[in-house]
């Protein structure tokens, strides 16, 4: 009865009274007192509309007006896709920013096919608002999908192309996300795209040209939320390189440029522990997990805490991680990746079983360097080092889009040759993993100068500093 009525609200256009009956007007925000048709998008909501529609972030306060006035104006014309497209998109993105995913991606669902139910042919702005919803959850099968339909509906579009490539990038397929960053970069060769193909680059190795490609969306950005975001992105690269000063200023300047900027938050967080000054560390991770508590802030605030011998601290910290976990679920979010890295560094022997039972599944799910690491490293701890060693080169291997030079990857299969006893590939992994960023972690760095030790070579050359 529920299904037939909502058949007919969608394809008939009928009264507003009937959509709510309907259900799908329940999922949006209360409506505001009006006496007259919907009025014109204030500035707020005109400006995150303009940044939603261009495929760049947006402030959160003018993400939440242009969601309240696409609800108005949803009410008003139930009948137009466009308004049902915008809305999902801005709950997909406050989702994404908010790290709520359980509140803003089941409404976000629902205005999208709510849109393609009012115009099922040539609507590429909600079939890109389903790309976009897959990918922030993580089901990048079905963002490919989605970005692909959105590509065949409107051709001229680089926004599709751009959600194409998160997508083939999530599943490892590197041709894939090469052909579609092409067409993407011929469609609009601007900053905002290059800033999209950073990860691409980062990917392959090109740190250069993902630095570069970055350093020219910030300086291109035309909003605070934008260039907040390619600054916090350049500082990954720093940190992951190990200058940790040059990270600490990008993300300083992100939050500075925009206070929502949580991943930035956590980002100082990573750096300042890198330099020692452990308070302002902990109150960094501290402020981005209240203002958006994700499940690997969590993890790594923890395992900071485990660093300086504060076990408790820790756990409450590990708890809030399986806690996000599952509100992340409830969204329809794929967690496992994370889960599954901490059920295998800080599980017993049944969470470490579990960690590998839930990576294979992933592995399976999506083939890519950073699921093959995570599962080499499980099939680790559970003893399993001959299989591990393969996956561990395989999350390495530029063949088979390995290209990132990671600290984590290369100690993880020094600790895997360690173990099957090939001590020389072991040393030299362990040495690489410290020559690309001696500060990757606060467990994993000592753990790796204690096994050179013990294989006979202590990192003294310049090029791993003490």
């Amino acid at each position: 009865m529920e299904n037939r009525a909502r058949r007919t609200w969608v394809l008939g256009g009928s009264l507003v009274g009937c959509l709510v009956l309907g259900g799908t007007l329940m999922l949006l925000p209360p409506e505001r007192p009006t006496g007259g048709p919907a009025p014109a998008p204030g500035p707020a909501a005109a400006q995150a509309m303009t940044a939603v529609v261009a495929g760049v972030p947006a402030a959160l306060p003018d993400l939440a007006a242009l969601i309240a006035e696409r609800a108005e104006r949803v009410r008003a014309k139930p009948r137009d896709a466009r308004a049902w497209a915008v809305l999902g998109a801005a709950y997909v993105e406050q989702g994404r920013r908010s790290g709520d995913a359980a509140a803003n991606y089941p409404k976000a669902e629902e205005a999208l096919r709510t849109s393609l139910k009012v115009r099922p042919r040539g609507n590429a702005e909600a079939l890109e608002g389903m790309a976009a919803l897959a990918n922030a959850r993580r089901d990048f099968r079905a963002g490919r999908t989605w970005a692909r339909a959105a590509t065949e509906a409107d051709g001229a579009r680089w926004t599709s192309y751009a959600l194409l490539v998160d997508a083939c990038s999530g599943l490892g397929d590197q041709q894939g996300a090469g052909r579609a960053l092409e067409r993407m970069l011929k469609l609009h060769p601007a900053p905002a795209a290059r800033a999209r193909a950073a990860a691409v680059y980062r990917d392959h190795g090109r740190r250069e040209d993902a630095a570069a490609a970055l350093a020219d969306a910030a300086a291109g950005a035309t909003e605070p939320a934008e260039r907040a975001a390619w600054l916090e992105r350049a500082g990954q690269l720093a940190f992951e390189r190990g200058d940790v000063e040059a990270a600490l200023r990008y993300f300083q300047e992100a939050v500075r440029t925009d206070p929502d900027q949580r991943a930035a938050q956590a980002g100082q967080g990573r750096a300042l522990a890198a330099l020692g000054r452990t308070s302002e560390a902990l109150s960094a991770y501290r402020i981005a997990l209240a203002k958006q508590p994700l499940p690997q802030y969590a993890l790594e605030l923890g395992e900071l805490y485990e660093s300086l011998g504060l076990d408790h601290a820790a756990r409450v910290q590990y708890d809030l991680l399986r806690e996000r976990v599952r509100g992340a679920a409830a969204g329809g979010v794929d967690e496992d990746l994370v889960l599954g890295r901490f059920e295998a560094d800080h599980g017993d022997e049944e969470a470490v079983e579990s960690a590998v039972r839930r990576l294979r599944a992933e592995w399976r799910a999506r083939p890519s360097a950073e699921v093959a690491d995570a599962l080499g490293w499980a099939l680790h701890r559970a003893g399993e080092d001959e299989e591990a060693l393969w996956y561990a080169a395989r999350a390495m291997d530029p063949e088979h889009g390995g290209g990132l030079r990671s600290a984590s990857y290369a100690y993880h299969r020094g600790m895997i040759e360690k173990a099957l006893g090939l001590d020389a590939p072991a040393r030299r992994h362990l040495r690489e993993a410290l020559r690309i960023n001696p500060y990757f972690s606060p467990l994993a760095v000592p753990s790796a100068r204690e096994a050179l030790e013990e294989l006979g070579e202590v990192p003294v050359d310049e090029d791993v500093p003490e």
